[in-house]
């Protein structure tokens, strides 16, 4: 590596992932830096995480997925962030395409950089789930926003925002049960974050975008590309938004009872 070369941090923010931790991080072996933020693992993730890198820390006040990726980014020390999460891995050509970018760095620019999910047993090409969004950053010009979930790097107003070619590989659920698992806790943190504002919802709006959600994915997105799989993750989610809304109307009944 050149002398001259701009560093790199990679962030990661962690609960209970010693199943696919590993493959993350041999994935990020290239990196000058791995800072790793658990929330109150009981699996062996911290144990797995100390053999990568010493910049484990814990923070188990969950604050949100944006605030402890922020967390995560203030431990950092390298020119650029590479934001990451325990079930993905960055491919060989994004990290020579990386690499490459390291030694002659843009000035005032975010990287939009591919995502391409494997979902039992293929990896989508359409149904909305292969995609670009930003998640390499000079660490100096801007950070994540406080979202507690769906979380995004803020994006300056003067910067300008280029791509990478390569994917990161994200490998997001094991089976079935772990999806729910994940989709229940997501769209709590949605609801948190509709009730703190004030907003409602009702279950009308709940069937709706849940109609929307299958129609855009399966439909607009053409995810009926993407076989069988495709057809399961469009119901999936239209399942998944649903929920969202009736935990956020449901919430609104428990507090008339009380009343």
């Amino acid at each position: 590596m050149s002398a001259n070369r701009a560093t790199i941090s990679a962030i990661i923010i962690t609960k209970n992932e010693q199943d696919s931790l590993k493959d993350c991080l041999e994935s990020l072996t290239w990196v000058d830096q791995i800072v790793v933020v658990d929330s109150g693992s009981t699996d062996g993730t911290l144990e797995l995480a100390k053999q990568y890198t010493q910049d484990v820390y814990v923070n188990q006040d969950w604050p949100g997925f944006g605030k402890q990726k922020q967390l995560a980014q203030s431990y950092a020390t390298g020119d650029w962030i590479l934001a990451i999460d325990a079930d993905e891995r960055i491919d060989e050509q994004l990290k020579q395409n990386i690499q490459n970018m390291l030694l002659n760095p843009p000035s005032n620019t975010v990287f939009n950089l591919n995502e391409l999910t494997w979902v039992f047993g293929r990896f989508l090409k359409h149904s909305g789930w292969y995609y670009r969004h930003i998640r390499l950053y000079p660490r100096e010009l801007t950070t994540y926003n406080d979202n507690l979930v769906h979380e995004s790097v803020v994006i300056p107003e003067t910067c300008q925002v280029a791509e990478l070619d390569g994917d990161i590989l994200h490998y997001s659920y094991r089976n079935i049960e772990h999806y729910l698992v994940k989709s229940a806790g997501y769209a709590k943190a949605w609801a948190d974050q509709r009730e703190a504002k004030g907003k409602r919802a009702t279950l009308g709006q709940g069937v709706l975008h849940a109609l929307g959600c299958f129609c855009k994915m399966y439909l607009l997105k053409r995810g009926f590309l993407d076989g069988k799989q495709g057809l399961l993750i469009a119901l999936l989610s239209a399942h998944s938004t649903f929920v969202k809304y009736a935990d956020l109307w449901a919430r609104q009944q428990d507090k008339h009872y009380q009343k």
